[in-house]
């Protein structure tokens, strides 16, 4: 349901009612009480002048940061005709493509803000990422062309550079995102729709979220934003790069996503904190790139059920180790994976790795805590204490966080084919998933797994809890290839097709998903104990954190 203007302000009117420092007197107030009568209770603004207060607080917060927010606007070649894709909603206001040549360009939009006098935009990479043409338009009409300096698909910033005079280039101020509250007021300034200089207005509704890394890797590992901040200021596509800002006018974060069925606003957005914008932006401008600390795991928050099986307490808290990169830090440092199967409520879970309950000293309750941490506190070379469960006792593990492998995904200075049609992406549609982690059948594999020795097809290494892959059945793998430390275990079930295509690679598995949407049915054929079997899967968005 849609806030009105005037709940907004009722809202507000309680909030500011209930904090004035002040109090309006009366002639009877003003008077001494009695001794023995009690003290009178603290009057409130009457609510006229605290609606009058807010209005003025955004009117002064508009005024002063709208000169500092630009709209984007991009073209990119596609290789197929236009009119063929998918609208950006809003730009160009849905008309429809042009015929002729034009057929195979594409048009999107987005918004930034000016960073520094030296004429650097902040916007997000997935509004810039693949561009070949961008254009920048200032509050005043003035329209100027930006190239891209610096792109981070990691954190989903970049960072683009105009030339115009100095005096038109308004830099914004930060915020400390890290102290942001939950029901403190939010304000969004953007572009939505195309429809420029647009301000929007909530507040902070939840904090510390994860939002996943947008990549084009169907079966490898996915990373995560951490200490996202969730809001119910309207948000819709074209905010995408524009700003969230407290009661100062101060950035708390970038605006960046959105969850909705209907690919706009339904009351739950997302901002990257101005805690990983002042770190990312800056390096994005002199070197253009940011170095992500990297220990090289993927794992899950130890649950009860996940503590019970491993003869802990159920009330043990930390982050599980599921899976540990070959060659990465937390090989180097003999960080445990989980190599036993168990079975929760009809799915198949890995169990019986090390547990992170610390790091440098701060407690990690959560797989999210250690994610945070390396975000805000870790840097590549600078080595880590984790304090870890192994077997039941505690252990200390010197760590040193590496320069994470990209993602996967397109970043703004190669052109993806992905195009900005779909840029200001809504959560559900981050591209589809099996929640799985695959390895492509070689002649060892298969002989391991009894089969002959021309098998083909994608191994499944991992299943991802409460994934697609894991509620329908799919088997992951237990048993080790062979006792050299590979660290590749074999056993799961083997996808041989999906919708009667073959997957005789993870390429060509990963191509057919990319060609799929979230909440999509496909039917996959199996290899399972030898035997053939059909299971149908109902896709989702990406998720599940790696670090």
């Amino acid at each position: 349901m849609k806030t009105t203007l005037a709940s907004v302000f009722l809202a507000a009117t309680l909030l500011l009612a209930a904090c004035s420092p002040a109090t309006l007197a009366t002639p009877a107030a003003a008077a001494a009480p009695p001794a023995s009568a009690p003290a009178p209770a603290r009057s409130a603004l009457p609510p006229a002048l605290s609606v009058v207060a807010l209005q003025d607080t955004l009117e002064s917060i508009y005024n002063q940061v709208n000169a500092s927010v630009v709209n984007i606007r991009v073209v990119q070649k596609q290789a197929v005709p236009s009119q063929s894709l998918p609208d950006m909603p809003g730009f160009p206001f849905n008309q429809p493509a042009p015929q002729g040549p034009q057929d195979n360009y594409q048009q999107g939009a987005g918004s930034g803000f000016v960073w520094n006098k030296e004429g650097h935009i902040v916007t997000n990479n997935h509004v810039v990422a693949g561009a070949d043409r961008i254009v920048v338009t200032f509050h005043d009409g003035t329209t100027v062309s930006a190239r891209v300096v610096g792109a981070d698909p990691d954190s989903d910033l970049a960072v683009v550079k105009v030339d115009t005079a100095a005096a038109r280039l308004q830099p914004v101020t930060l915020a400390d995102s890290t102290q942001a509250k939950v029901g403190q007021l939010a304000i969004a300034i953007g572009n939505p729709f195309g429809l420029q200089g647009t301000m929007t207005t909530g507040i902070v509704s939840a904090i510390g979220r994860l939002l996943p890394v947008d990549s084009s890797s169907a079966t490898g590992p996915s990373y995560t934003i951490p200490d996202v901040i969730q809001t119910d200021a309207a948000i819709n596509p074209g905010n995408s790069g524009g700003l969230l800002l407290d009661d100062q006018g101060h950035v708390l974060g970038v605006t960046s996503a959105i969850i909705s069925p209907v690919r706009a606003s339904a009351g739950i957005g997302f901002a990257i904190p101005s805690a990983i914008v002042k770190k990312v932006v800056p390096s994005l401008i002199t070197t253009g790139r940011y170095v992500h600390p990297y220990l090289g795991i993927s794992g899950v928050t130890l649950n009860p059920d996940l503590a019970r099986a491993m003869n802990l307490p159920d009330d043990q808290r930390g982050a599980l180790v599921i899976d540990v990169t070959s060659g990465g830090p937390a090989e180097q440092a003999s960080l445990r994976k989980s190599a036993q199967q168990v079975t929760i409520d009809g799915q198949q879970m890995r169990v019986g790795g090390d547990v992170v309950v610390a790091v440098e000293g701060k407690p990690v309750k959560m797989f999210d805590d250690l994610v945070t941490y390396l975000s805000r506190s870790a840097s590549v070379g600078q080595a880590l204490t984790l304090d870890v469960l192994r077997d039941g006792k505690h252990q200390t593990v010197t760590i040193v966080p590496a320069a994470r492998p990209t993602s996967g995904q397109q970043t703004a200075q190669a052109p993806n084919r992905r195009g900005p049609s779909q840029q200001a992406p809504t959560m559900p549609t981050r591209g589809p998933t099996l929640g799985v982690q695959g390895v492509t059948v070689t002649p060892a594999i298969a002989a391991a797994m009894s089969l002959p020795t021309n098998a083909k097809g994608v191994l499944v290494e991992q299943v991802v809890s409460g994934s697609p892959a894991a509620q329908a059945g799919l088997r992951g793998s237990t048993t080790p290839l062979d006792s050299s430390g590979s660290g590749l275990y074999v056993g799961g079930d083997i996808i041989v097709a999906m919708d009667g295509q073959p997957t005789t690679t993870v390429e060509e598995l990963r191509a057919l998903l990319q060609k799929a949407q979230p909440g999509q049915r496909v039917t996959l054929d199996l290899l399972r104990d030898g035997q053939t079997m059909q299971v149908a899967v109902t896709l989702t968005g990406r998720s599940g954190p790696t670090q």
